[in-house]
Order: structure tokens, then C-alpha cells, then sequence
């Protein structure tokens, strides 16, 4: 079983969805990455998602728009997300890569998915990759023992839905509400139905993103989801110019707080 999965399972054994954590790779250099995973982690992260800079983001908003804008300036590069997995892979929480495919493509799509193995990853999120167009890819992550995350949004007719389950490992992603990442006011009201529909075509694990920022908004999505995915409102204190220890210091107050209202989702009751 992947380690996602496992994780995922472990999680619900105990009575509560996943917190995946997403950031960007290099934000704002490679080596604050590298502490920002760890803080994430640390502050209650069960799963991590790094994102590879790519300067054609059509998926993200604002928030991460500018993140990655710096990351890019600063000199990340598609490797450098390597660098960061080796250096957070043993800290207990599964690390995936989310990218959109064409960096994977310009790599090599079996050199990419040698080098995510070698360094400790747990496998792809891909948002702009569907399966029937990923034949590459699902032979490459199958060679190499790696999870394969698509995507289902409100818009997935059934047979999208069957279709992208089938070919999932780990978990599918479910997109909340059509539009791009960021903070929301309310999680897309379609997001338990499409996570019930989901399940019915296949999928073992579901977990929603796209929204969630408040602890009440993930006890909402946690109560039916196996795992909240948030991303905005963990790179939203880390821009602007304090001292890059106050940014951290900011990231895991939002993050202890996301964790408590994950954990609160099915028992009532926060982390002591």
C-alpha cells in the first residue's frame, strides 16, 4: 500500500480525516522551504503536498501566485523539490509533488519519476493531467511503486468520476468548487456531494480542497472527507516583509488551528 494510503487509513482508524499541507517549493528560497515543511509538519500536518514553481500557473490564485513569482525570482528550479523531500521525508508525514505536467514532461517523465523515488516522495498530484491522457505517467509511477492523484471537480459526470478513481492511487482530489485556489468565504457547497459521488464510482480515499482556510471550514470538510487539503491560507503568512521568523512563527498558529478543527471534525473536541 502506498504510504499516503497507509497514512490516510491509519487517520481514520483513529476517528479523523488528513491535514495536507501544500507549498510552494523554493518559496521564498529553497533552503526557507526546507524549514517551512518542517514547521508544517510539526504544527500538524499529516501529509505534505510541495509545489513546483511553474510560471504559467492557471490553477492558483493570488496567494499562491505571488509565492511562487518569488520563488521563481529567487532561482527555484524543477529540481530543487527534490532537494526539499530528501530533507522532510523522514519526519513521518508522506510528501507528494503537485505540478502541472509540463515541467514533468520537460524533465522526463521517467527521469521524474526515478528522482521522486530516490529522494523519499510518495508520488504526483497532477491538476492538468487527466488519465486517459497520463499513460506515461501511470507507467512510470507503477514501475516505481508511486501514488498517482487526479483530480474530479462539481462539473465530473459519472463516468469522469469511475474513470479517475480507477486510475488513482493514494487518494483523488476533489476540487470543492470550479475556479482556483484560495481563501473562501464558504467551502463550494457541492464539495459532500461530490465526495459521496466519488465514492460510489470507485474511489477508496477522497480528500477536498480548494477553500479551506478556517478551522471551522475544515471541521466542516473533515466530518466527510478522508482528508482536507489547504494551501492559500498556509502561504498567505509567509509573504510580505516581516522577519522570516515571525512569517514561520504566523504559518504555525494557522496551522495548529487547522489541525485542531480537523481533529474536532468527527469527536466534538479540539487537541488538548
Amino acid at each position: 500500500m502506498s504510504a499516503t494510503a497507509a497514512r490516510i487509513d491509519e487517520l481514520k482508524a483513529e476517528g479523523r480525516a488528513a491535514l495536507i499541507g501544500y507549498l510552494p517549493t523554493g518559496f521564498p528560497t529553497v533552503e526557507q522551504s526546507i524549514e517551512t515543511a518542517r514547521t508544517l509538519i510539526e504544527s500538524g500536518a499529516d501529509i505534505l503536498e510541495l509545489g513546483i514553481p511553474y510560471s504559467d500557473p492557471v490553477m492558483d490564485g493570488p496567494t499562491i501566485q505571488d509565492a511562487v513569482n518569488i520563488a521563481l525570482d529567487n532561482g527555484a528550479r524543477v529540481k530543487d523539490v527534490f532537494t526539499v523531500i530528501e530533507a522532510v521525508a523522514g519526519l513521518g508525514a508522506p510528501v507528494l509533488v503537485m505540478t502541472y505536467f509540463n515541467p514533468v514532461l520537460r524533465y522526463g517523465v521517467d527521469a521524474f519519476a526515478r528522482d521522486l523515488a530516490a529522494a523519499g516522495g510518495s508520488g504526483l498530484i497532477t491538476p492538468d493531467l487527466i488519465p486517459e491522457e497520463a499513460g506515461e505517467w501511470i507507467a512510470a509511477a507503477d514501475a516505481r511503486d508511486l501514488d498517482k492523484v487526479f483530480l474530479v471537480a462539481p462539473s465530473s459526470t459519472p463516468q469522469r468520476l469511475a474513470l479517475t478513481a480507477a486510475a488513482s492511487r493514494g487518494f483523488v482530489y476533489a476540487a470543492s468548487t470550479m475556479g482556483v485556489t484560495g481563501e473562501r468565504a464558504t467551502v463550494g457547497s457541492r464539495a459532500e456531494q461530490l465526495v459521496a459521488a466519488t465514492r460510489a464510482a470507485g474511489a477508496e480515499r477522497v480528500c477536498v480542497g480548494l477553500g479551506v482556510s478556517r478551522p471551522e471550514q475544515a471541521a466542516e470538510v473533515g466530518r466527510y472527507a478522508d482528508g482536507v487539503i489547504v494551501g492559500s491560507a498556509f502561504v498567505k503568512p509567509l509573504l510580505g516583509d516581516a522577519p522570516f521568523a515571525q512569517r514561520l512563527a504566523a504559518m504555525s498558529d494557522v496551522a495548529r488551528g487547522l489541525a485542531d478543527g480537523v481533529r474536532s471534525a468527527r469527536t466534538g473536541a479540539g487537541r488538548a
